[in-house]
């Protein structure tokens, strides 16, 4: 049987399972690739906490935390550790930290690796953090700044990835803090985030989304960058290893999957460990469409991987939506486009195509690979929840993407059983094998 064919096959029967197959020798996504990498989800803070809120009932919520417990083991807040929800206001006091915290309870309570997300970040950080006395440039003085977010509302986390869109805290226009000022703010903030979590949050993503999407410039035009120059990047993960030196720090960015972006992503990595800039990994988020497919992971693993870091999958969805089918980025102000005009024909089957190749290239790839995050559960607590992106639905039952991911596991089991029932005793049965991922010391 062809390739081709078998394909079909396989789909045909993953449909034909739909949305609420379940078997009794069907494993959990964490015991499927135990002996390959972690799987991680972003939750919100209604998962962490167990209450319900305005997008989920209390049943609901109870429901997500079951499924989170069944499948995953490791877990990264969705929105409570970004700065604006993290450290809301200036000063010692500014600080919130009971929904971090409610965070790092549900991690360990549950046996779970936790990430942290995220320190430094042009998005959604608040304007105090860049304000000064300092007169703006003159091409952004008459510039009008679009509203700013109340960070004090209550709520239950609604923000999706974030769910405020461009203006949320929009482009910080009046007068600016000095380099040092910046410096010092950011010092601040990294030494008391990473310290209060010092020993439990393994991995933190330092810096997020610093590159340029087009153009030649390596870097993005943000006010890190504007205030403090180029070395902003280095200097939190400065600040991030002497907060915690056994802590793993990565470089978190998307459409790594873009060649383009990739080269830059490359350039900036190799100039930091020039440096000796103490980044131990890259997080690739893999906002994804239908478009994707397993040699372009394939390629996108391949050559990320010459960096000689461990790489982790930070953010993974795959967007079913018509409007995103043009887009593999995950810029905010655009997200709400890229959710619009219902599913594409065929949706889940295309869905399962798509998941598939892309376990299939991280299965090919995971001597580099130390952890696959979805960002979200399920479809419902998704930021594209429109999109129906993740492998389950709504009522956290498995789309068929979910057999084909699973079914990428069990072939590749058999394939490594395949290669140890054929190779001389003198070679070993260990060698076929890789260790369980939490040999990785330190961090996940």
């Amino acid at each position: 049987m062809n390739t081709y064919h078998a394909k079909s096959l396989l789909t045909a029967v993953l449909l034909a399972w739909g949305t609420t197959a379940w078997s009794a020798d069907t494993p959990a996504l964490k015991s499927a690739f135990k002996d390959r990498f972690y799987i991680g989800t972003a939750i919100n803070r209604a998962i962490a906490t167990g209450a319900g809120g305005s997008r989920r009932s209390p049943d609901q919520v109870s429901k997500d935390i079951a499924l989170v417990k069944e499948q995953f083991n490791q877990v990264v807040a969705e929105n409570d550790m970004k700065w604006a929800l993290i450290h809301p206001r200036p000063g010692p006091e500014g600080y919130n930290f009971e929904p971090a915290d409610a965070f790092i309870n549900f991690g360990l309570s549950n046996g779970m690796a936790l990430a942290g997300h995220t320190l430094v970040w042009h998005a959604q950080t608040p304007q105090w953090v860049f304000a000064g006395t300092n007169p703006p440039p003159p091409e952004v003085t008459n510039a009008v700044a679009r509203s700013v977010a109340n960070t004090n509302a209550s709520g239950t986390n609604r923000f999706g990835r974030e769910r405020f869109g461009g203006g949320f805290f929009g482009r910080y226009t009046g007068p600016r803090a000095s380099r040092e000022e910046l410096l010092g703010r950011m010092r601040d903030h990294i030494h008391t985030v990473v310290g209060r979590y010092k020993g439990k949050i393994k991995v933190w993503d330092v810096v997020n989304e610093a590159l340029a999407d087009g153009g030649t410039n390596v870097l993005r035009n943000s006010l890190w960058l504007e205030i403090i120059g180029p070395d902003f990047i280095a200097k939190a993960f400065q600040y991030a290893h002497e907060a915690d030196p056994n802590a793993i720090l990565r470089y978190n960015d998307y459409s790594l999957e873009n060649s383009a972006k990739r080269r830059k992503l490359i350039t900036l990595i190799q100039s930091l460990q020039e440096q000796k800039v103490p980044v131990h990994a890259i997080g690739s988020q893999a906002h994804l469409n239908l478009s994707s497919s397993f040699e372009e992971m394939d390629r996108a693993l391949t050559e990320m991987a010459t960096l000689g870091l461990p790489i982790h999958i930070t953010e993974l969805d795959v967007n079913s939506a018509q409007g995103g089918q043009r887009s593999l980025g995950a810029d905010i102000a655009d997200n709400a486009a890229t959710t619009q005009g219902g599913l594409v024909s065929d949706a889940d089957r295309k869905l399962a195509n798509v998941y598939a190749g892309l376990f299939r290239a991280f299965l090919k790839h995971d001597k580099s690979i130390e952890v696959v995050t979805f960002w979200g559960p399920n479809d419902a607590n998704s930021w594209r929840a429109s999109g129906k992106p993740l492998l389950f639905d709504g009522n956290n039952q498995p789309k068929p993407a979910f057999h084909a991911v699973i079914e990428e596991a069990k072939k590749a089991q058999e394939n490594a059983q395949s290669l140890r029932d054929n190779q001389p005793l003198t070679a070993g049965v260990a060698s076929a094998q890789k260790p369980n991922p939490v040999k990785v010391e330190p961090g996940l």
